[in-house]
């Protein structure tokens, strides 16, 4: 039996008024998930404890089985796992945005425009955070590149201080919500300064693109701890991510990440790529179980984008579900697929909910009796209610 998770990151969302009271699940067009669901087994769960953050360090780690209760110690030191940076026992991680804030304000009077700096290349952001790097790092702070427009901070002997997500203050003036660290907030205003009208920018611009022209700090944490995933599953298992959070959980619990080319956490991803990467951990390389974890439903409920939100969803189905199921059908490979977002990111509030996921559990050897469609509402109706997902990882393995 083989064992796969296929994650939409923010795909759950609620009814949406101008779209008849759907959601993004109801009005996308995704046959093969809709079919599942006919003999699957549905129902909601809970992935984030109401004493942590709705992040998708907390949901993910749920959806892997770990509970975050217990695991949990930051967003960041999780990325710093996945980017290779060794942290001691007396650092602090910081997750270092580079986002797009106005221009003509004081800095206080800026307002967030974009969290994702237009979902800046990598390249272009890694030259941005060198010219960061050499103005503002010093014995204290330390920068490190990472993915799009998602990079890492290290403080030396720091301490884990509250910072808001950038995504949480969409289209809000920042002065209220920058960090109370005065040299926190220093080098955020110093940014500024140093990256508006950087080359790089300026390009951007002339491009019609939004601007990276501020670093934002967020996701304090320590170093983590998780516990290793065989020892945990009895399984071998495989990552397949855009992201350096996912790619730092799969360090952190001993599984094997798995590169794609063109997988890159926006729209555009390539879902395909990351179908046949877990086929091919599953089917020839001696994995039991692979998570693949896809990041664009929930850039695009950050966008408030319900079009690229359904598409999203729509090239899931068609490129990843349909892909996996019917390669591991063709190689005559007994499976079990539990799908389901991590958390909800509504289009209404364009940034993470609390609210329980729906999620969906297909077995190539066994019908349910389902539901007509995969859905919120749908998994709702089954009256399953899971109060900590981090159980769904046993249900999934029937144990």
């Amino acid at each position: 039996m083989k064992y796969v998770i296929v994650l939409g990151d923010g795909m759950a969302d609620e009814p949406i008024e101008a779209a008849g009271g759907k959601t993004p699940l109801q009005l996308a067009d995704k046959p093969v998930m809709d079919e599942m669901a006919k003999v699957s087994e549905q129902g909601i769960a809970y992935t984030v404890p109401s004493n942590l953050p709705a992040g998708s360090d907390v949901a993910n780690l749920s959806m892997l089985g770990y509970d975050p209760q217990v695991y949990y110690s930051g967003r960041s030191p999780l990325e710093a796992l996945s980017i290779g940076v060794d942290m001691k026992d007396t650092d602090i991680a910081l997750r270092c945005n580079v986002v797009t804030v106005s221009e003509d304000e004081d800095y206080e009077d800026k307002t967030i425009i974009d969290h994702s700096a237009g979902e800046i290349t990598s390249e272009e952001a890694a030259i941005l955070i060198e010219a960061v790097r050499k103005e503002l790092e010093d014995d204290e702070y330390k920068f490190y590149p990472g993915v799009s427009y998602r990079h890492l901070t290290i403080w030396d002997h720091g301490e884990v201080v509250e910072l808001v997500p950038p995504h949480d203050v969409l289209g809000q003036k920042i002065g209220q919500y920058l960090p109370k660290q005065e040299k926190l907030k220093e080098m955020m205003k110093k940014s500024f300064d140093i990256l508006d009208h950087h080359p790089i920018n300026e390009a951007r611009a002339k491009r019609g693109l939004n601007k990276a022209n501020s670093i934002w700090f967020w996701g304090a944490g320590t170093k983590p701890a998780l516990d290793d995933f065989k020892e945990k599953t009895g399984m071998n298992g495989a990552m397949v991510s855009a992201v350096d959070l996912l790619k730092g959980i799969a360090v952190g619990a001993n599984m094997r990440n798995l590169d794609v080319e063109g997988a890159n956490g926006g729209l555009d991803t390539n879902y395909h790529g990351k179908a046949m990467a877990a086929v091919e951990a599953l089917l020839e390389k001696n994995d039991d179980f692979a998570y693949i974890h896809v990041e664009a439903p929930d850039e695009m409920g950050h966008q408030g984008s319900l079009e690229n939100k359904i598409k999203a969803i729509e090239h899931l189905d068609k490129e990843v579900v349909k892909v996996v199921k019917e390669e591991l059908e063709k190689a005559g490979e007994d499976f079990r697929i539990l799908i389901g977002p991590d958390h909800p990111t509504p289009i209404a509030i364009r940034t993470h909910s609390k609210e329980p996921i729906p999620f969906m559990i297909y077995d190539s050897t066994k019908d349910y009796e389902g539901q007509e469609e995969y859905s919120e509402e749908a998994a709702r109706k089954t009256g399953l209610v899971i109060s900590h997902a981090y159980d769904l990882m046993n249900r999934l393995l029937q144990k």
